[in-house]
């Protein structure tokens, strides 16, 4: 008699209130860890993108203008020799990089591939990123359905997500143009269903050396990126936008300091907040953030909970100095304020006036005239949370983010 197998179900409340942990970024908006196909038409340059992409990723430098989590990196350049790849690497760097590792040749998809990955992953205990050139020479099937497709690339998907890594494909585009860059990649939609995100090379026109990067995934923004290969490298032409902070916990943080303590409905506490910094925050969206940050709000001191009562969801925080890293430092208005690095000369006034945090704030302190960053604001100007060495603390706290 077979084993009876039933779903694994969780309810409503366990899904909403349970801090889920966050996937870390291999390659800022464009990799996370999961897998991933990188397509072009042969001979355009996609082992360099890729050999680029591993040895950034080994260093922990930009790469296409995008920052990148350093960690170990394995090339498997399946349709290269050992005198090939020294060659690639001498136009790059005359160092050695102890972080980047390679293999010529590899096992097929279920003929033992994943578990020479997976000694890999052993070996290189570090490891955040697996590129396969290409993705062809490891099919062993030349079937070319939606089915099989998404079999094979499911089994490197769960592999990924199993060894907390990402895996790139190196794949080619088919001839054909068409006006969706993703439906260029060459075989069944089985492939681009599969993978977590798709990266498609478009070279503007053929011999140019000018081309378009496409990006898209489950965890990024579609992304247009222009470039040009020069000396062997893919280098974005493109005005990057920085990424810009999550500023959420440090709001929270800095609400903290004087109130102490805080019992109320989610709505309450956005009003709260809409006080503090005369910025909109909706009760969803402020639950929502609450629970997707409570181990980052616990570095700054701050305890978050939430219980049933009386049918209603009551948010609960604590703040507690002891545990806080910018030890009583406003950090709020430090990092948001700020367009160019800081300086005693031009740290803006904080929006909110701040006690000496010995006592429960009544949630109605009202803001200082000081609304804006006015020229020549002295650090004297700013009130407590600047007087231990904010900088200092602050510079401190976001080099460990």
């Amino acid at each position: 008699m077979s084993e009876r197998k039933e779903l694994q179900i969780y309810n409503c409340d366990y899904i909403m209130n349970t801090q889920m942990v966050h996937t870390p970024y291999i390659v800022e908006k464009m990799i996370y860890q999961g897998l991933y196909i990188l397509a072009g038409a042969p001979k355009i340059g996609k082992s360099w993108l890729a050999l680029e992409l591993c040895l950034s990723v080994a260093e922990g430098s930009q790469f296409l203008k995008h920052e990148t989590n350093c960690g170990q990196a394995l090339y498997l350049s399946l349709e290269d020799s050992l005198l090939r790849l020294q060659n690639r690497l001498y136009e790059f760097t005359d160092e050695t990089v102890d972080n980047l590792s390679f293999a010529i040749m590899a096992e097929s998809i279920g003929n033992g591939l994943e578990e020479q990955i997976e000694n890999a992953k052993q070996s290189l205990p570090y490891l955040k990123i697996v590129v396969i050139d290409t993705l062809q020479k490891i099919r062993e099937s030349t079937d070319l359905s939606y089915s099989r497709d998404y079999k094979e690339l499911s089994v490197l998907k769960n592999l990924a997500d199993k060894l907390g890594i990402a895996i790139l494909l190196v794949h080619h585009t088919r001839k054909n143009y068409d006006s969706d860059p993703f439906n260029m990649i060459s075989g069944t939609t089985g492939l681009s269903g599969c993978v977590d995100g798709s990266m498609v090379l478009i070279e503007t026109k053929r011999g140019s050396r000018t081309a378009k990067l496409y990006c898209v995934g489950r965890d990024i923004e579609n992304l247009e990126l222009n470039v040009v290969f020069e000396n062997h490298h893919w280098v974005v032409t493109d005005e990057v936008e920085p990424h810009k902070r999550d500023t959420f916990p440090l709001a929270i943080h800095d609400l903290m300091l004087d109130e102490i303590n805080f019992r109320g409905s989610a709505t309450e506490l956005c009003k709260l907040m809409y006080r503090r910094f005369g910025q909109r925050y909706y009760s969803n969206r402020i639950t929502r953030d609450l629970v997707q940050h409570t181990e980052e709000l616990k570095q700054y001191g701050v305890l978050f909970r939430s219980r049933r009562s009386h049918g209603s969801r009551i948010i609960e925080l604590d703040y507690n100095r002891s545990g806080d890293v910018s030890d009583g430092s406003l950090v709020y208005v430090e990092v948001t304020a700020l367009p160019s690095p800081r300086s005693s000369e031009n740290v803006c006034t904080p929006l909110i006036t701040l006690g000496d945090g010995n006592f429960e704030g009544d949630g109605k302190t009202k803001r200082t005239s000081g609304d804006s960053c006015p020229p020549n604001s002295s650090r004297e100007s700013i009130g407590r949370g600047y007087q231990n060495d904010t900088q200092g603390n602050v510079e401190r706290l976001l080099a460990n983010q």
